[in-house]
């Protein structure tokens, strides 16, 4: 285990998430995933932990269970993120700070953690931004929000940890045919899709294809950009 390299991905159940836990364990990482609920994913190269990305406590206890059993994390992958569509009229605080906790505070709490780690010896952060935000789109204002708000936190993070050895990036997918678009109208799919160079739903290998190039370690020079794919 002292030679493979460790990697966290966030909300690792389903979707991209359990896509890139299956692609890095096959690619030879030792995963460590997390989401609030159990994952079916058994692989020797796997550990699942149960968890709100948003609980301090249980995040910092993760990272502490990291540190004692394989002591060392050299990349994250923050892809845990919720989103809703609704016009801000119509939009609950409740949905406003469910989107904030999960999009913006666990990302911020799971990159200060693995910065302790990563200090030691260099790593490679990657966030997840959205085309929603230079789109403007319209029903998707909170959502849009929090993910701006990321791509600023990706941006000054890199400078805070470059002195580290760490680079800190994000990508930016097209909608993905996952769970948190189910429940868009396809008319809103179609009028998306057609905003884009590339008029097609994004795919996992899309994603994985930029995460690759970013935590390489030839893209040790890489750091504070956002890639957002399409050509949005």
């Amino acid at each position: 285990m002292a030679n493979q390299q460790v990697m966290v991905i966030t909300g690792s159940r389903k979707g991209i998430g359990r896509y890139l836990v299956e692609y890095y364990c096959d690619l030879g990482f030792q995963v460590i995933g997390c989401s609030r609920e159990n994952s079916d994913f058994v692989n020797a190269k796997y550990r699942h932990f149960c968890l709100d990305v948003a609980d301090e406590a249980e995040v910092k206890k993760m990272f502490q269970e990291i540190a004692r059993s394989v002591g060392r994390v050299d990349v994250l992958i923050n892809n845990a993120g919720i989103a809703s569509m609704n016009h801000v009229l119509l939009t609950p605080m409740t949905t406003v700070r469910n989107i904030f906790e999960t999009n913006v505070f666990g990302t911020f709490l799971f990159c200060r953690e693995a910065a302790k780690l990563m200090r030691r010896h260099g790593g490679r952060i990657v966030n997840f931004a959205t085309v929603a935000t230079p789109l403007n789109l319209e029903g998707e204002a909170v959502y849009a929000a929090s993910k701006a708000a990321i791509e600023s936190f990706t941006r000054i993070l890199a400078r805070e940890l470059a002195p580290f050895n760490v680079t800190v990036n994000a990508v930016g997918p097209t909608p993905v045919k996952t769970d948190l678009i189910r429940s868009v109208p396809q008319q809103k799919m179609d009028a998306l899709l057609a905003r884009q160079a590339v008029r097609r739903f994004g795919e996992f290998r899309d994603i994985s294809n930029v995460i690759d190039f970013m935590i390489k370690p030839e893209s040790d020079f890489v750091t504070g950009q956002i890639v957002f794919l399409g050509g949005v």
